[in-house]
Parts: structure tokens; sequence; C-alpha cells
């Protein structure tokens, strides 16, 4: 157990034993291993945009080992999906790596676009019975269905922690309350990441903001307080610090990107402002596998500072 770790897991002291081992776990798998970062591979994208769009620039991603030994090849930290895909290799795959049940979903037929909202797909129960080390869940502020969601993550989180695992929340500002470029606006990201924060979960998740402000009250302050917010670093501070003063470990996904390094940018700006990593889906399963891994690669060695 590293320096790092341990203090990581002492920002979590009202959780059990049983919750920081896995976050533990989590922290000490893979190539990562001990450092206090996270590279995270999430394959939920088949059920949230459909399988030949997510799969079909790659077919061998359609079979669900697939992504377990991509996830185990890479050296990422953990592999997070929906149940079908989590129950097909959790026997073959039993303690190659953590995993993060996704307990929530949403698909594109439901014409829910303007204020999204997300099914329950799996339960604790489950979680404990493929042997995860934690539940993921997707919250979407700004969205008229957020309050629902916030109430189901806090009953559904209350119940992994108590029966020893740890909570991801996906935390996607999204719906009828907010512009478009308002969904990765920094002070609407800021507060996306507090909210998840506030609902209990051990890891947040959210999109790498833009400097746009949102709210006219917030952008007041930002501007009266010369928040900086002008690089992808400071923006990446102020959402970090939005998280407890930073004791709670923060990843991003990747933002909007034409070319592989404007990605990899991006992920020096996460290092560079104290962001915990990435989870890296689509930009990992869709390319050849010998590409993906050669992507991730190159992602940790700057999480490694090389």
């Amino acid at each position: 157990m590293t320096p790092r770790v341990k203090e990581i897991l002492s920002w979590y002291g009202s959780d059990n034993p049983g919750t920081l081992t896995n976050l533990a776990r989590i922290m000490n798998t893979g190539r990562l291993a001990g450092t206090g970062k996270f590279v995270i591979l999430p394959v939920d994208q088949g059920f949230e945009h459909g399988p030949a769009r997510s799969f079909g620039p790659n077919p061998p991603a359609y079979n669900p080992l697939y992504h377990f030994q991509l996830a185990i090849d890479a050296g990422c930290n953990a592999y997070a999906a929906p149940l079908g895909f989590l129950e097909a290799g959790a026997r073959e795959f039993a303690g190659d790596l953590p995993l993060i049940l996704k307990v929530n979903d949403h698909d594109l037929l439901g014409g829910d676009e303007k204020d999204p909202d997300q099914a329950i797909t799996g339960s604790v129960e489950d979680a404990l019975r493929i042997g995860a080390a934690a539940v993921g869940f997707t919250i979407y502020p700004g969205s008229t269905n957020a309050r629902k969601m916030y109430g189901q993550i806090e009953a559904i989180g209350k119940e992994a922690k108590r029966n020893g695992l740890a909570v991801v929340i996906w935390s996607y500002p999204r719906g009828s309350a907010l512009s478009k470029e308002g969904e990765t606006a920094i002070d609407v990201c800021g507060y996306a990441a507090h909210i998840a924060a506030q609902l209990g979960a051990n890891i947040i998740k959210v999109k790498l903001p833009s400097a746009y402000l949102e709210q006219e009250a917030a952008k007041t302050v930002y501007e009266k307080e010369q928040i900086p917010i002008g690089t992808i670093a400071e923006r990446v501070a102020h959402v970090v610090r939005c998280t407890f003063d930073g004791r709670r470990i923060v990843i991003f996904s990747g933002g909007a990107f034409e070319t592989d390094d404007q990605l990899l940018e991006q992920v020096r700006g996460i290092q560079a402002g104290g962001g915990f990593g990435s989870i890296i889906g689509r930009n990992s399963f869709t390319r050849k596998k010998e590409e993906a891994l050669k992507l991730l690669s190159t992602i940790m060695d700057i999480y490694e500072g090389k």
C-alpha cells in the first residue's frame, strides 16, 4: 500500500472496510497501481448508442470477452459495463481485474433526449454475485428527471456501501435547463461534480469542461473572483477543487477532438491540473486492438509523468 493510496483512502473515513478494500483494489491494479492515477475502460456504449455504431468499426468488440482482455492487456485499473457484458465474462476472468457494474442505462430509442432519463438495469445483488468492486450510476443534472435519479443513487449507493462496494457516479449535465454549450461549461461541470460528491460518490466521472460559463449568477462570481479557467489544466484543477477541495477522486472522459494529438493534449491537461485520470471507452474499443493498446500506453505514460 503506497503512501498515495493510503492518503486517498483517508478521505473516505465514513466508509466501511469492505468499500475501502475495493477502492484500494482498483487503485492497486494495472500499470498505474499505487500512483493514485486511473485509466478505466468503460463499455456501455452498445446499450447507449447501439451495437453497430459502437462495435462496427472494430468487429471483435461485439464479443464481451474482448473487452475484459483489452482492459487486462492495457493495464487498466478497472473495467465498467452493464450487467450482460459483465455476466458474459465474470467467471472466465474472475479475479483478473476489478469490475464496475453499471446499474442504470439509457438508449437512443426512447425519444427523451430533451430531458433524458436512465432505467435501472442492474442491482447491488448482481454486483456482489459477479464479484464486482463497485457499482456505477449516471445522473443528468439539468434534466427534469435529475432529482428522481438523485434519489435512486442515494438508495443504491447506501446499499452498495453497506455491502462493501464502492460507488462511481457518471455526472453528465444534460437536459432542457441547459444549452448544448452549457453541458460542458466549466461552472456546470464543477457543479455536476460537486453534486456527485454530495451524493456519496467514491469516484466521480465528468466530461472535460470548456471555458464557457452558462449560469449568469455563477459567471458573476467567476469574473469577480478571477477564478482561472483559461487552460485545460486550470479548468481541471477547478473541477477537482469543487469536489471537497480535491478530497474525492475525479476522472475525466475525453472532450471533443479531431486527432490523437488533441486527445493526448487533453490528457496532459488533466495530469497538469491534478485530475485523477481518464475513462477511455470509444477511443479504445473502436480501434484495432494493437492501436488501442498503443494509445492507452501513451496515456498511461503521461499519468506516470513520462
